[in-house]
């Protein structure tokens, strides 16, 4: 495609490296750690990696095993005839140690957990009955085992929870993280575990987990539930830092308003563990946390779904912003403006988002890059993405973009600046200072045009090449280095290929 763009003006970039300075956080470059690669997580220097997701929520640390609920036929255990307690999560936190990666661990606070690393499921044929679905892998003692849901599309209900389940406590909960903190250390010397989860999605209990929750859970007991499982946590650590509720895209922070002080569940969250820590006299939420799937059917709707995050003037066309926010998402200030209202001083995470088509093309790292560098203006404290890719898939360049452009540690900068471009449509940009003689300026060409662009930085006087990386549909297996952008007085052209994401690295006066 980029071999047929034409070449087109772009729009006009402007940076003021001495207005609206903030830090960008290194812990908005993070991914869930399943499928990883080791060289990858260090080439790509990912600053979290989140131990996550549904089969997290019925982990049991001494028995280390969980049940994969609706997502797996409900299946329980692993198989292991002499399971190590904590094997798994431990084994992640010691590689994320030496690639000097923070981890960031689910803590159970579903009412039941897995009771046994013997193979098990909750809806066996054998007492259950025909099922439309049945696993065809794992047999446990002979059983086939179902899908929860009769073949005349009756959904069965779990006669015998103790079976395969065991209670769920905070004493249990303070107990793994105990032996977390003797094993590594406090997270806050650096080799501990510093970010912990109040579980997955408790929302959306009913549905993964409905053998043992077939009613689900209200806000009211989520809220309740969070704060216990947040206070035994920082018992045992008091540098933890506890992120919650993390709940799903769109009805996970609606809930159900008239249960919730007629409050979006979000809103009544922040509340009720705003008041719990005052109860307690300590602060027991330090992220508000939740999960953000981006609605989009192309390309076109993928680039320019990321204006959802911040974006007055966009709307995405969901049913939330239709019937609930009354207009556009906006969804970063929205949340930030729940919080000071609600549980000020408490952070902003997405400890679960995608933006990725699953289709490898050069939009889904553009997109992904544009997603990086507005959390990175928009002061989020972390963030993991779903779903890993393959270090070949063009995804996977846009965190090397953002964290190591010239396979040699070259990253964006920590220090976010005033940018704006006359076309955030055409082409995204964001800059930031690398210390005190460097900006760093990502641009992003969400067209199928060339662009040449033109960019005013100001307060500069002097000339200076400025090295330019780019990545695009020129070639989806590398980041290049392409010839040098000359600078005078702070004004200078670059032409962006067709649907690329590039770096400028510019010495400052």
């Amino acid at each position: 495609m980029s071999a047929l763009a034409q070449n087109s003006p772009g729009p006009a970039i402007s940076v003021n490296p001495a207005a609206d300075q903030h830090p960008i956080s290194p812990y908005i470059y993070g991914m869930a750690e399943y499928g990883v690669t080791p060289k990858y997580q260090a080439a790509a220097r990912l600053s979290v990696m989140r131990w996550g997701g549904d089969g997290t929520s019925r982990y049991n640390w001494i028995v280390d095993s969980s049940n994969a609920g609706f997502d797996w036929y409900f299946m329980g255990g692993d198989g292991n005839a002499s399971p190590v307690p904590s094997a798994e999560p431990d084994a992640l936190v010691a590689a994320d140690n030496a690639t000097n990666t923070s981890t960031l661990l689910t803590i159970p606070i579903i009412p039941y957990i897995n009771n046994s690393a013997a193979w098990s499921c909750s809806f066996p044929v054998s007492v259950y009955g025909a099922q439309q679905a049945t696993n065809p892998y794992v047999f446990p003692n002979g059983q086939t085992c179902g899908n929860s849901i009769a073949s005349n599309g009756t959904q069965l209900l779990d006669s015998n929870i103790p079976v395969n389940n065991v209670a769920n406590t905070p004493a249990t909960q303070a107990a793994w993280v105990q032996h977390l903190v003797a094993k590594f250390g406090p997270g806050i010397k650096g080799g501990g575990v510093r970010f912990y989860q109040l579980d997955n999605e408790p929302f959306g209990w009913s549905n993964t987990h409905r053998d043992i929750m077939p009613n689900g859970a209200t806000y009211a007991t989520i809220s309740t539930l969070g704060a216990e499982y947040a206070a035994a946590v920082k018992q045992q650590d008091g540098s933890a830092l506890i992120f919650g509720p993390s709940d799903f895209t769109l009805g996970g922070w609606i809930g159900t308003p008239s249960q919730q002080n007629n409050l979006f569940a979000g809103q009544y969250y922040l509340q009720q563990m705003a008041a719990a820590g005052h109860a307690n006299g300590r602060r027991l939420l330090d992220s508000f946390d939740e999960h953000y799937y981006f609605n989009f059917t192309d390309v076109t709707s993928q680039l320019a779904s990321t204006r959802t995050l911040w974006d007055p003037t966009y709307n995405g066309g969901t049913w939330v912003e239709k019937y609930w926010f009354d207009g556009p998402m906006q969804l970063i200030p929205r949340f930030q403006q729940w919080i000071a209202q609600y549980y000020p001083g408490t952070r902003l995470s997405f400890s679960e988002y995608s933006i990725d088509s699953g289709h490898k093309l050069v939009t889904d790292a553009i997109a992904e890059a544009d997603v990086l560098g507005i959390f990175g203006r928009e002061q989020v404290a972390l963030a993991t993405m779903w779903n890993p890719p393959q270090p070949t898939d063009p995804i996977a360049f846009s965190f090397l973009l953002f964290r190591n452009v010239n396979g040699k540690g070259l990253a964006f900068g920590s220090t976010s600046v005033q940018t704006v471009s006359d076309d955030q449509g055409e082409v995204s940009a964001y800059a930031a200072l690398q210390g005190p003689g460097a900006l760093t300026l990502v641009l992003i060409n969400k067209t199928t045009s060339n662009l040449t662009t033109p960019i005013r930085i100001a307060g500069q006087t002097g000339t200076t090449n400025a090295a330019f990386y780019s990545y695009g549909n020129a070639d989806l297996t590398a980041i290049h280095k392409l010839a040098n952008v000359p600078f005078s007085a702070g004004t200078g052209n670059v032409t962006l290929p067709a649907y690329s994401m590039n770096m400028l690295v510019i010495l400052l006066d």
